[in-house]
């Protein structure tokens, strides 16, 4: 059932735990299984789906109460969306000695991780698992039985997910169920290991790192807060950990500082840390769209992405866009939210007219990745560059000329200012080389200020370990140093794996950090740095040659013994014992339990959709307590289970992608082969409901909610099957989201169903579930759709 991965999941930590089939040593050294939470802590099996300091009236936790016991410890890649806890500042005390004070390797502590865990799931049984799920017991243990069997020192197993996980009201927790599992079984820093997100669009990984984020600047490192008054060394301070390579944190900002702004950042004005922008609160992408409604958000830049479509509640985003002042638009074809000023549902129903609509659009056509020079950055980590095949026609430009000529003209109109506010944008490193007749930048030179370099010789760093806190290296992105050392292009390797030494491949493009394909690697071997076995052996320790060896760059210090211990008074990697692989967390460990980073609880938990036809059959509580809603008239909520009129939506959607399409449509159905093959939006039904409707097959549908009702073409198929859930039959609705007004292939789109409910920790939209109505037939035409919604 859409929506119950977590009682799923769950139910498999539940198998492992019960049967004993975890990787003892494996928890015991390298996770925090051992480690023993404060007394404060209260588990949802004490309150009912809810932990301990839960603020009902603002709907937030004050997470104190989750801390190690005698110790607190911060969440790598620190405080990211500080606006989510106040004036609050920083994540506490950092650990002083490189693990917590209170550990039992036993096991046995009541209040040790793994204990709270074996109490937290020990509910989510077989029996469970069918109830909440759909899923017969039998199929539920074979599943959770062949990860096991397919787990321990002699094999591994890995999790591959997509968009089916994120895009929920609990999405984070989803991958933190797989990542208690893959700890569990001992499947991270192995081959064959992890949890691998298969993304949603190419390079999406690439564009979290450097990156598109609101929250954080390049490198994962958190962005400053407006009622945060710190200068540089308290935010490094109260960002960065004394322990791992955060201990480092102070040597990735100034040398991204430098890489900006160059020389005119020195110490004595804290290499222009007080120019960085500053967060005032939530400014993701939907909270945005709501204040353009509002009249605070004026002007909108959209580059290659297509909200009218791609977004949850799609009128509200096409109300949002006929409220600014103006809009940039930047894609291959006139998209919907280029055209929604007089070509959209709500021009049909009368909801928009095109004379009241004042936005100013500017629509920029862009280049194809087959007409510019430049890197993807996908699941692996890996950084692989392509090359311009064919120049751009007519005004069409790649995104690093559009980015590249808007910051020089900005900077000639301010060219004299003398305004505090300007400084900022006059001072910064704006000379890449150019060439051609419309003067695109060198996507190489980009790259080489990406990966670093000492500034007194200009000389590419290797990597990350070469930058400094002083000044005297330059890096725009820290994970990325090393990817032009020896001012070679390493991207742009190709060397067949059948023409190197190893499987791994190392010289085909570059991985990062420091090209290591696999990080925590150091979770390959055992604690004595020995292969866990010959068969998937990786990296490992010579104990002639005194050094860590194997396929891959090893993510310790090379020379770093396994046995090694940190000396009163070690800091960053050094803090960290030479049996601890997770050399980004504080405490070396893999977390089983997060005492700090997540905003809705320690360990994944199963809550309901926002709207949900059933009632959470584990807990009190129905749904994420700390999920974003907004309540407004133009994101008008189903009511869910135990409300009144919750019959009226008695069904489950869920929104999938299709082979022939991608993502909200502007790059497949303006293209007439893709346009074929897929030629119409549709709804995937089971038969069984569509005999309960008077659906026919290839006829047509009208599927609604309380935002909208829209129109598709019947698809039965045996995929959608019933399922049996608390006792009785739920029927699922399949809705492929590609479908817009635009292009060769054209038809109403999926998204424009779902409401606005986010998750809590990235404000991720929930359309994997929601409830709707289906019945047969078109959906009525102009102002009568208002009348049947």
């Amino acid at each position: 059932r859409a929506g119950s991965d977590i009682a799923f999941l769950g139910g498999i930590v539940n198998y492992i735990l019960e049967n004993g089939r975890e990787f003892r040593e494996y928890i015991v050294r390298y996770t925090n299984a051992a480690t023993i939470v404060g007394e404060d802590f209260r588990d949802t099996e004490d309150l009912d789906g809810l932990f301990s300091g839960f603020d009902e009236e603002n709907a937030k936790y004050d997470v104190s109460s989750w801390q190690y016991e005698g110790t607190e410890v911060n969440a790598a890649a620190g405080n990211r969306d500080m606006a989510a806890q106040g004036e609050a500042h920083g994540r506490g005390s950092t650990l002083t000695s490189g693990r917590p004070n209170n550990i039992d390797p036993t096991l046995e502590h009541p209040r040790c991780v793994f204990q709270l865990l074996k109490k937290h799931y020990r509910r989510y049984t077989s029996e469970v698992v069918e109830q909440v799920c759909g899923i017969p017991q039998h199929l539920f243990i074979e599943v959770a039985e062949s990860l096991c069997e397919n787990s321990g020192r002699e094999r591994t197993s890995a999790f591959c997910y997509a968009v089916g996980w994120t895009q929920h009201t609990v999405g984070v927790q989803y991958i933190r169920t797989a990542a208690i599992i893959q700890l569990l079984l001992g499947n991270i820093g192995r081959p064959g290991g992890g949890i691998l997100a298969l993304r949603g669009h190419a390079s999406i990984q690439g564009s979290t790192d450097v990156p598109t984020l609101y929250n954080i600047l390049p490198g994962y490192i958190p962005m400053r807060h407006a009622h945060a008054k710190f200068g540089l060394q308290d935010f490094i301070q109260n960002t960065g950990d004394k322990n791992g390579y955060w201990g480092h944190m102070d040597a990735y900002l100034v040398s991204m500082l430098k890489a900006w702004w160059g020389a005119n950042a020195t110490s004595a004005n804290e290499y222009c840390f007080d120019y960085l922008p500053r967060l005032t609160g939530d400014h993701s992408a939907y909270v945005s769209t709501l204040g353009a409604i509002d009249g605070t958000v004026k002007g909108y830049l959209l580059v290659g992405e297509n909200p009218a479509v791609g977004n949850a509640n799609g009128k509200l985003h096409r109300l949002a866009l006929a409220n600014l002042e103006w809009l940039v638009v930047r894609d291959f074809q006139e998209i919907e939210s280029a055209s929604f000023w007089y070509d959209s549902p709500e021009i049909e129903t009368g909801e928009l007219r095109t004379p009241d609509i004042e936005t100013e659009v500017f629509f920029l056509p862009a280049a194809a990745h087959t007409e510019k020079d430049g890197t993807y950055t996908n699941t692996q980590r890996m950084l692989q560059w392509h090359h311009k095949a064919v120049d751009p026609p007519g005004d069409c430009r790649s995104d690093l000329w559009f980015v590249y000529q808007l910051g020089r003209r900005i900077r000639e109109k301010l060219a004299g200012s003398l305004e505090p506010k300007d400084k900022p944008i006059l001072e910064l490193t704006w000379d890449y080389p150019t060439h051609g007749e419309h003067e695109e930048p060198s996507a190489e030179a980009v790259l080489k200020e990406i990966s670093g370099w000492t500034i007194a010789d200009g000389k590419a760093v290797s990597g990350y370990e070469e930058l400094k806190p002083d000044g005297s290296t330059a890096c725009g992105v820290w994970i990325y140093s090393g990817c032009y050392a020896d001012e070679e292009n390493l991207p742009a390797r190709r060397k067949p794996h059948w023409e190197q030494k190893t499987w791994v491949a190392p010289e085909w493009a570059w991985t990062w950090p420091m090209n290591r394909h696999i990080i925590y690697n150091r979770a390959s071997a055992d604690p004595d740095g020995k292969p866990w076995s010959e068969r998937k052996k990786y990296v490992w320790w010579d104990d002639e040659k005194q050094e860590w060896t194997g396929y891959d760059v090893p993510d310790f210090k090379k020379t770093m013994r396994p046995d090694y211990e940190p000396s009163e008074g070690a800091k960053a990697e050094m803090a960290l014992r030479g049996d601890e692989p997770f050399i980004m967390q504080a405490d070396g460990k893999g977390w089983l339990y997060v005492p700090s980073g997540l905003t809705d609880g320690p360990l994944p938990t199963h809550y309901e959709p926002h709207e949900s036809p059933f009632a959470n059959p584990l807990y009190k509580q129905q749904a994420n307590p700390v999920r974003q809603v907004f309540h407004r008239k133009e994101n008008p909520y189903n009511p869910t289970h135990g409300e009144p009129g919750a019959d009226v939506f008695p069904y489950v959607m869920t929104t999938y992608r299709l082979t022939e399409h991608h993502t909200a449509g502007g790059m497949s159905r303006t293209l007439p082969y893709l346009s074929e093959l897929q030629p119409e939006m549709f709804c995937e039904v089971g038969p069984e409901l569509a005999a309960e409707c008077g659906l026919e097959h290839g006829g047509w549908a009208t599927v609604v909610s309380a935002r909208t009702a829209i129109e598709a073409r019947v698809l039965v198929t045996d995929r959608m099957k019933p399922l049996r859930v608390a006792g009785r039959i739920v029927h699922q609705v399949g809705l492929p989201y590609h479908w817009g007004g635009r292009g060769l292939s054209t038809g109403d789109s999926a998204n424009d169903l779902f409401p606005l409910a986010l998750d809590p920790n990235v404000h991720i939209q929930e359309v994997k579930a929601a409830t709707c109505d289906i019945r047969p037939g078109r959906r009525p035409r102009g102002p009568a759709l208002l009348g049947l919604v």
